[in-house]
Parts: C-alpha cells; structure tokens; sequence
C-alpha cells in the first residue's frame, strides 16, 4: 500500500515539473496584461465585471485577467500557480474545461448577486480550482486526490476564509464565493460531460 502510494506521488511530482512551464506562460499571460494595464493607467479594468449592467457581461470573461494593482496581482500569482498546475494533473483537457466552468459560472453569478461595482482579478478562479480539488477527493476517492485536497488544505486552507462577508475590505468574497461552488461543480459534472463526449465524438 505504502508503495504504491509511493509510486502514485512519484507520478504526480513528476507530472507536475512538466505542467510548470505550462503554468508560467498562464502567470506570464496575466503580468504582460496587467503592467499594458499599468501603462494605460488601468483603462483595462473597465472591461471588468459590472454587476448587474449589459455592458459588465463581457467581464465574465474579461475580469479574471485583469487587476487592481501589482499588489493584488502578486498575491494571487503564487496560489493560481501552484493549483493550476495541481488541476492541470487531470490533463489539458479536463483543465480547459474546468477553468472555463468556473470562469462562466462564477462571472455569471456574481454579475447577478455581487455587490455593486467592478469586479477583477483572478481570486475566484483560484477559489475554483482550490474547490475542484477538494471536491474531486470527495467525488473520486483514490490516494492521489485525497494527498492533493490534503496538500490544498495545508497551504492554502486560509482561503476559505475570503469567502465569508467583510473578510477583507474591497475584496470580491461573493467572487470568492461563487469561484469555490463552481470548482466544486466542475468536479461534479465535468466528468460526466467528458464520458458523453468521448462516447459521441
């Protein structure tokens, strides 16, 4: 048992080194983003999320990428690296599919129900994959995934306190919210999407 839960880690460690220089184009992605945004004095955070208004729709998509300044920027890389590469285990597959689910559902959602302004930033895509994760040790047992719900708690357990009304002063919690019930959706359903998908396509 102790080998084979040996072996499994093996594996993962290994797969996760290959995955890292996937994961530093994404954080490299959002620094190029955020210092145009810098230059143009953050004209770039009008495409964030406006609650509740026709012209905040196109932020679903568009909020993640964007920032409010480098501080918000810099306390986000370390988490959205470290469990991207985590869900990116699963496949490039599965973590395209995941990251879009928790970015449409999670936009959607606080479009609908966050409190008034512009909502940015990519906390609630890290909620996601934060809830992906630990859901997956739920919805499918196995070693591995409990040792990475086990490794999220470790490092990254404090999170779940973001999620709760007047954690922190102008921060998004309803983002933070609705990022980790649409990680834990996407653990539920994507997989059941994916089988109908390989059976038909």
């Amino acid at each position: 048992m102790l080998e084979k839960i040996s072996s499994e880690m093996q594996q993962v460690i290994s797969a996760m080194q290959g995955n890292m220089l996937f994961s530093f184009k994404i954080i490299g992605i959002l620094w190029i983003i955020h210092i145009i945004n810098r230059i143009t004095h953050y004209n770039l955070n009008h495409l964030g999320l406006h609650t509740r208004s026709l012209k905040g729709l196109p932020g679903i998509v568009f909020a993640p990428f964007l920032h409010a300044d480098f501080s918000h920027l810099f306390f986000n890389t370390i988490p959205l690296f470290v469990l991207s590469d985590l869900v990116l285990l699963d496949g490039k597959t599965v973590f395209y599919g995941v990251s879009l689910a928790i970015i449409i559902l999670c936009g959607l959602l606080t479009w609908i129900f966050g409190k008034r302004g512009i909502h940015v930033g990519a906390s609630g895509v890290i909620m996601g994959y934060f809830g992906y994760l630990l859901a997956k040790a739920y919805f499918q047992i196995t070693a591995t995934t409990i040792i990475l719900a086990a490794v999220c708690l470790y490092y990254f357990g404090g999170l779940a306190f973001s999620i709760f009304p007047g954690a922190k002063k102008n921060v998004s919690w309803e983002g933070h919210l609705f990022g980790l019930l649409s990680g834990v959706f996407a653990a539920y359903y994507l997989p059941k999407y994916l089988l109908l998908w390989h059976q038909y396509f």
